[in-house]
């Protein structure tokens, strides 16, 4: 039966790929500030092609990018690239630009639903703020990535940048975005919930 599975995926996706990976996220996985080769996505393909033969990621990030631009941009990735699995990495923009978190949350629920309609399953990569927007805010914004991960029963890491953020050496000047020797981290923070997801 596993084995039919695959060889149905291998037909069904492009170029022959059994497992297509599409990362849909910001700078974070953009690779902001270092060289795209040393990003975690980059990192992440190198794994996979290392453990998974037939896998492929897709990365469909932009720096800058927001919820609202990633619903906009779903779709046409879905039937571009027919993925089997989705890691939405966004939020983080919409926070650091004061967007109502309602706001994200609907955009967010709109693609997790518009993955699963296409096929793939999704895996939701929860997000902090800084300390500076209060409280309140940050509560509300932290609080959407939660929700939506157990409404949505979707594959879910609580917080991305958990062994990497005001960590000394492995931040960016700017304070916001990782390094390139923070890549590792970053991807060993999202491995075990994806490999269960392949497996």
């Amino acid at each position: 039966m596993r084995i039919a599975g695959i060889l149905l995926l291998w037909l069904l996706s492009p170029a022959g790929w059994a497992v297509t990976v599409l990362v849909l996220g910001d700078s974070l996985s953009a690779g902001y500030g270092i060289e795209v080769e040393r990003g975690w996505v980059a990192l992440l393909e190198q794994r996979l092609q290392k453990e998974h033969k037939d896998a492929r990621v897709v990365n469909a990030s932009i720096s800058g990018e927001t919820t609202a631009g990633g619903r906009r941009r779903l779709p046409a990735l879905l039937a571009r690239h027919r993925p089997n699995i989705v890691i939405l990495e966004l939020g983080g923009n919409d926070g650091l630009r004061g967007i109502p978190p309602q706001r994200m949350a609907a955009n967010l629920a709109a693609m997790i639903d518009q993955a699963r309609q296409a096929g793939a399953r999704v895996l939701l990569l929860g997000m902090k703020i800084p300390a500076n927007y209060g409280p309140r805010y940050r509560r509300q914004f932290e609080v959407v990535f939660q929700r939506l991960a157990r409404d949505k029963q979707v594959a879910f890491v609580p917080f991305f940048l958990q062994d990497v953020a005001l960590r000394p050496g492995l931040m960016q000047a700017d304070g916001i975005h990782p390094n390139a020797e923070a890549q590792d981290e970053m991807l060993a923070r999202v491995w075990p919930a994806l490999a269960a997801m392949l497996n």
